[in-house]
């Protein structure tokens, strides 16, 4: 039998503890090629400008994906060749030299990678018609979807994977060189020396992660802490978050554990003692596993939920910045009037105020423009009689980390009291953009300025006129509208959504795997220990339950550090866009954490599973 019949062999009967690292690359594969597809694909580049952004969403995304898939492949590889180093070991110790043992690791790797890649490709190609659909649908484009294939999103996947798949194999032919024998044997008996609880570092931590929250939360405007970082503020808040998480989990854990340890009546209730210590045993190795979980859940709250706000809110910021339906500069234009509910012409006149600093542009009108303006945007603006020497100001850009609000405006020598200060803007921005004055008539049409008619009209749905949009842009000139606005707004946060969404998926799946694989591994190394507890009377009932308390304390504690760095971290994106994200954030966060209970069910009967076929054995 040649070593490649017997790596099939191997791989024929051990597919049960091959399958776990089967599922997993065929997963990263699929997730790559679905990607790779709608990069590649013919609908996206038939979008014109949308089509480039789009492009270059996606190529950055794919990088990222390339560089994450290889990380987790490589995690799961070093589960997997985990379980193998006792099977290794036997080889050697029945003669077969080391470089024939290495081949047969090596052969072994490859067949599983080019199993997994054509299933991952056949599923990620089906699976790539039915996301592109939705990105189309999440961009508002209302598309037919051909049945696309792309040879050149298949060599590209089969590259990269190859390359993966090589290094794993070599990696593997590593193992028989890198151990003696001896240790191939206790592999999975070895664990970490037993930590003790060290104050200082958790007081470090609590400290760090304080740090972190407060730089995170500065104004990016006005901090001094800013300007004194600059650029590499963000990566200050990066470290000082893993380092503090770090230590809280290999401090706090351990003396909360120990703490727990010394109280008899808990640790001497049920298996709580051997629980804890088990995890004590471990906990070095935990806390690292737990401080990149921990971090990869706040990364993908953070992200999701940034983006997904700004999908959520994309129709609430078109209205508060287009507030009108269709503005132009130029005559009225034939519009059905069923579908008008106020149309408004007026005249506005463009002046420069000279300033010590800088001069001051401004857009002028008058008093009757401003009710008729805003009677069709619904203000409660009351009765408005300017006198000679008063005004409104409307200034929609308005930030009082930047200016003050001003009091007085002079125009043409005559001093003006602003009276009233509006900060929601009145016109449409791409058409009228600026700070707005309000005089009163006389002062209007005595006021020197480059002069212009403008068009504001409101309708009902603005949402369905966008033909109409587009034919009124082909007839006139500095034309805005909301539809085109949120039709534009939609499709870039919507590709970001998908995009955004995808990711977090992957993200999100990859720490419920890394636990999952953390955990099986600890079923395997533990179930002899539970096998014993069953032969002097302990119940298959108790048992399960000390599993499900430390399968939740694994679970737990770096989901709640994730969601308090999410938290944080969209306060402060949230006080930057000046937007509620609240709302959207809180939904993101729900679906997060459903799914990461999901995966905590799947890893506990994971686990129940592998301590119940041993302790029925050998019971």
């Amino acid at each position: 039998m040649t070593l490649f019949e017997l790596a099939l062999k191997n791989i024929r009967r051990n597919m049960k503890s091959y399958g776990l690292y089967i599922g997993s690359t065929i997963f990263s594969i699929i997730i790559y090629f679905t990607f790779a597809m709608l990069k590649h694909s013919d609908d996206i580049s038939g979008l014109a400008e949308t089509s480039k952004q789009m492009q270059a969403v996606m190529s950055a995304s794919a990088f990222v994906l390339m560089i994450f898939v290889a990380i987790f492949i490589l995690y799961s590889n070093s589960f997997f060749m985990k379980k193998r180093k006792k099977e290794v070991a036997l080889y050697s110790l029945l003669g077969v030299r080391k470089r024939s043992i290495g081949f047969l690791l090596f052969f072994e790797n490859i067949v599983i990678g080019l199993v997994a890649l054509v299933v991952g490709v056949g599923l990620g190609f089906l699976l790539s018609q039915a996301l592109l659909s939705l990105l189309l649908k999440l961009m508002g484009l209302s598309l037919s979807v051909g049945f696309a294939f792309s040879m050149q999103a298949v060599i590209e996947t089969v590259i990269v994977f190859f390359l993966i798949f090589l290094v794993t194999s070599l990696l593997g032919y590593r193992v028989i060189y890198k151990f003696k024998l001896i240790d191939l044997f206790h592999a999975e008996k070895q664990g970490e020396a037993q930590p003790k609880a060290r104050v200082v570092s958790a007081i470090i931590g609590v400290i760090a992660l304080a740090a972190a929250y407060w730089l995170a939360l500065q104004d990016l405007m006005t901090s001094s802490v800013w300007r004194i970082f600059g650029l590499a503020m963000p990566l200050v808040i990066i470290g000082l978050t893993v380092l503090g998480s770090y230590l809280l989990f290999s401090s706090v854990l351990v003396y909360v554990l120990n703490l727990l340890k010394k109280r008899k009546s808990w640790a001497w209730k049920g298996l709580n003692l051997m629980t804890s210590s088990q995890l004590l045993y471990r906990i070095r190795g935990n806390a690292k596993t737990l401080t990149i979980i921990a971090t990869l859940s706040a990364t993908t709250i953070t992200a999701g939920g940034a983006i997904f706000g700004t999908y959520y809110n994309t129709e609430k910021s078109v209205e508060e910045n287009i507030p009108f339906s269709f503005m132009w500069e130029g005559e009225e234009q034939d519009i059905d009037t069923e579908i008008v509910e106020d149309a408004v012409s007026f005249e506005a006149k463009d002046i420069v105020v000279p300033g010590e600093t800088y001069d001051q542009s401004y857009y002028v009108i008058d008093e009757e423009t401003f009710m008729k303006l805003t009677e069709a945007l619904g203000w409660d603006v009351g009765n408005v009689d300017l006198e000679q020497d008063e005004a409104v100001m409307i200034d929609p850009y308005f930030d009082e980390r930047w200016k003050d609000k001003v009091d007085t405006v002079e125009i043409d020598d005559d001093e003006k009291t602003v009276d009233q200060f509006y900060e929601k803007p009145l016109f449409n921005a791409p058409t009228l953009p600026g700070t707005v004055l309000v005089v009163d008539d006389a002062s209007f049409q005595e006021l020197d300025g480059e002069n212009a008619i403008y068009q504001a009209v409101q309708t009902a749905n603005y949402k369905d006129h966008l033909e109409l949009s587009k034919e009124l842009e082909a007839k006139t000139e500095r034309f805005s509208s909301a539809v085109q606005s949120y039709q534009d707004s939609i499709e870039a946060s919507g590709a970001m959504l998908f995009v955004g969404s995808f990711l977090g998926l992957v993200f999100l799946v990859a720490t419920g795997s890394i636990i999952f694989f953390k955990m099986m591994t600890e079923a395997e190394e533990d179930k002899d220990k539970y096998a014993v507890l069953y032969k002097i009377g302990v119940s298959k009932k108790e048992m399960k339950k000390t599993i499900r308390y430390q399968v939740g304390l694994i679970f737990l504690a770096p989901l709640m550090l994730g969601l308090t760095h999410g938290t944080v971290a969209l306060m402060a994106f949230s006080n930057l866009l000046q937007m509620n994200l609240w709302e959207p954030v809180i939904i993101w966060m729900a679906a997060y954490t459903m799914i990461y209970i999901l995966y905590y069910v799947i890893t506990v009967r994971g686990f129940n599973k592998t301590i119940t076929q041993t302790v029925t054995q050998e019971g």
